[in-house]
């Protein structure tokens, strides 16, 4: 890594790119060929100025990545996608995991130079899963271990951060929604990025707490992959929904569900119809019957395109960005190195930086 640190700075650049050689080469328009990049990624050549800031362009990073030396070397393991959901390709899907590394590198190395000290708080359920009720029961769990009480969770991925799970947002492919991984001790969960202001957040806060299921759940081998997903949701529905609250609001003996209705229950817990309605049929509250005329129901009516009723909650991590803040304010960290950490450029992070006192 010392020795080629441009090669190999280039190879994550265009991983994270979700581009071959070819690919790169084209995107070029032919500045340099296949094979001369090739070269530049072996370390048996390196680029002119001209082409290191054509590269700098094609790939979306600054110059200064391709030689900047990451202090902490990390390794994702115990990779886990939201399966089912996420559907990406072989190229897509390493463009998300070198992503994942290159933010998560900014991350530890900043969190050891700001608060090397802080303890986390991870949920560990050693019980196996077996069942509905076993997942029901290690969501009660949890929100007795957290201390959550029966209210709604303000914000998901804020209480994630707070206990210590690495949040990460990403541009990612249509079809990702969330993944895990493990970085030594780290505990990593990576979300889709918001595409606009004021987009509808609750299939967020679910798949956060669904790849809070990957690192906290154990389950039975007897279950299939389908199966433990679908527990999985079980568990994340119960945690956005505790069982008495929804008992007592959904109220088993009624003949009908008004839409008004459920927007009051999303605006309220930040949950979506479709989650109301799976954690009605678990609590017996409806028959399978209903709830399959619910499903039908809601694709007739173009409901999965743009439901109704919208959950006030930013979930956005913001962690790495108070960590910055706090470096800038201790002068641990230059206005560079902040904007480094920010993975953005200097004078962009300078224009938006309005110091108080």
């Amino acid at each position: 890594m010392m020795e080629n640190v441009f090669g190999n700075r280039l190879v994550s650049a265009r991983k994270m790119a979700g581009m071959s050689l070819q690919d790169l080469e084209t995107k070029l328009e032919k500045v340099v060929s296949r094979q001369a990049l090739h070269k530049y990624e072996q370390g048996k050549m390196k680029p002119d100025s001209q082409v290191l800031i054509a590269l700098s362009n094609s790939l979306n990073v600054p110059v200064d990545y391709f030689y900047s030396i990451p202090i902490v070397q990390i390794e994702l393991k115990n990779i886990s996608y939201r399966k089912y959901s996420s559907k990406i390709s072989k190229t897509e899907q390493v463009s998300v995991e070198e992503k994942t590394k290159e933010n998560c590198e900014r991350y530890i190395e900043l969190e050891h130079l700001i608060n090397p000290n802080e303890k986390s708080e991870y949920f560990v359920y050693d019980k196996v899963i077996e069942n509905a009720d076993d997942a029901e029961t290690a969501a009660k769990k949890m929100r007795e271990v957290w201390k959550l009480g029966y209210d709604p969770i303000p914000d998901v991925v804020a209480m994630l951060e707070d206990k210590g799970y690495k949040v990460i947002e990403l541009d990612a492919p249509e079809g990702f929604d969330g993944m895990k991984a493990d970085i030594g001790v780290n505990k990593i969960i990576v979300l889709k990025k918001s595409v606009k202001e004021g987009e509808d957040v609750v299939r967020k806060r679910f798949t956060a707490l669904h790849e809070l299921a990957h690192h906290s759940l154990k389950f039975s081998n007897k279950l299939t992959d389908k199966e433990e997903e679908n527990l999985r949701h079980s568990f994340a529905c119960a945690v956005l929904y505790p069982a008495d609250m929804a008992n007592k609001e959904l109220s088993k003996d009624r003949f009908h569900f008004y839409q008004n209705e459920l927007i009051l229950i999303k605006e309220r817990w930040g949950i979506s119809f479709p989650a109301i309605f799976s954690r009605a049929l678990l609590l017996g509250i409806i028959t399978s019957f209903i709830y399959r005329k619910f499903n039908v129901g809601y694709r007739e009516r173009k409901l999965h395109l743009n439901e109704p009723g919208k959950f006030m909650s930013k979930e956005k991590p913001v962690k790495i960005q108070r960590l910055v803040y706090m470096g800038l304010s201790k002068e641990i960290l230059t206005i560079n190195e902040a904007a480094y950490y920010l993975g953005m450029s200097a004078w962009k992070f300078k224009e938006q930086l309005h110091q108080i006192i």
